[in-house]
């Protein structure tokens, strides 16, 4: 198995400075790819039998696809300003063209493509907002490209654990492909951190725990989850953001809690309503 944390590099010459492939990862559904580019510069991909959801996490740009095309996107200078994205999808067998407009930070998740959606442009006013959990393991929850939106495989949402909280918790997994119970779902994690100089903690690990991974993840690395549970700590004094990308056989997400650790969220929830 590969290792888990996945850390950036130097700005390459078409500004990529993160890449997880299914070859890398071992797994067969899953790319990820994050670029920052300045100002003035472009970027043109091809999609080939890949679907694409290409999420701006800070700055602004125009973008166009073979038959679309839009200009002025983007809202949000950072992501810990927690408004929710513009996003893009791009479906396989198309290809796009990004102008920066200012220094511009985009993540483009991709996953085998069937052609059955067209390109579209995902604003803010179409991101579900909500809050999960209670207590310490509260977060908030942008639902970029959700079971219910329209695309092949992938399901695209990002999460904001303020700092001292836990998220992705109870701890659960998506590694078995046992509908209606639970579905097989390949998982990364893109993380960031404010301060940035901080960290998060991520374990990941499975019931026999012949995984069993306790990581300090820093700014800007992401983490491999191809099988087991996967909760997240934000440290005292550091704010966790992560984009998940998840995809799998069946475009549905059907998890199993630790049975261990799932009494934590109604305990959590039923203070929450005494209060």
């Amino acid at each position: 198995m590969p290792e888990l944390i996945v850390p950036p590099y130097k700005r390459d010459s078409d500004g990529k400075v993160l890449s997880i492939t299914p070859q890398s990862a071992g797994w067969k559904y899953i790319g990820f790819e994050v670029y920052k580019l300045l100002q003035g510069e472009t970027l043109q991909k091809q999609t080939n039998d890949q679907e694409v959801c290409i999420v701006i996490l800070s700055g602004k740009l125009h973008i166009s696809t073979k038959l679309e095309k839009w200009e002025h996107v983007g809202q949000r200078m950072d992501v810990f300003e927690k408004t929710p994205p513009y996003s893009i999808y791009v479906p396989n067998d198309d290809q796009f063209t990004i102008e920066a407009l200012t220094d511009v930070e985009i993540a483009i998740c991709s996953s085998p493509g069937k052609g059955t959606y067209p390109a579209r442009l995902i604003t803010p006013a179409q991101v579900g907002v909500e809050q999960r959990g209670a207590d310490n393991i509260s977060r908030q929850v942008h639902n970029i490209l959700p079971e219910q939106a329209s695309a092949d495989h992938l399901l695209v949402v990002e999460v904001f654990t303020p700092e001292g909280n836990w998220s992705s918790y109870p701890p659960h997994k998506h590694d078995e492909n046992n509908l209606p119970y639970e579905s097989y779902l390949e998982e990364t994690y893109y993380h960031k951190v404010n301060p940035n100089h901080g960290f998060i903690l991520q374990r990941v690990y499975t019931d026999d725990l012949s995984l069993n991974e306790i990581m300090s993840v820093q700014n800007g690395e992401a983490v491999l989850v191809p099988k087991g549970y996967h909760p997240v700590a934000a440290p005292p004094g550091y704010e966790s953001y992560y984009l998940n990308v998840m995809a799998g056989p069946v475009r549905t997400w059907k998890f199993q809690n630790s049975k261990e650790h799932e009494w934590v969220m109604e305990h959590k929830l039923s203070e929450s309503r005494e209060k």
